[in-house]
């Protein structure tokens, strides 16, 4: 299964360092500052810096392990983006 949320924001390749760095604390993370790649123990989540936007995509094979991590990248980038929210909406594919 694949989801797939491209998040509006002025400063993509920001979150997407500030969340590779939260999650390589933990787990294999790596990034640059155009893509990521977080390897959670479920689930992978694939991260692109387009100007105005940063793409997530999450690849896992249950749909309850789907739900749970749209949650878990979707708090986290909410907690670092806090000043101007974000909207994230995950769409199939």
């Amino acid at each position: 299964m694949i989801t797939t949320a491209r998040v509006e924001t002025a400063t993509p390749s920001r979150y997407l360092g500030q969340l590779c760095k939260h999650f390589a604390h933990r787990i294999p993370a790596s990034h640059d500052e155009r893509q990521g790649r977080i390897e959670f123990p479920e689930a992978l989540c694939e991260l692109e810096a387009e100007e105005g936007a940063l793409v997530l995509r999450l690849t896992t094979a249950e749909e309850a392990v789907m739900a749970r991590m749209q949650k878990v990248v979707a708090d986290h980038l909410l907690r670092f983006a806090f000043r101007d929210p974000p909207q994230v909406v995950w769409q199939p594919g």
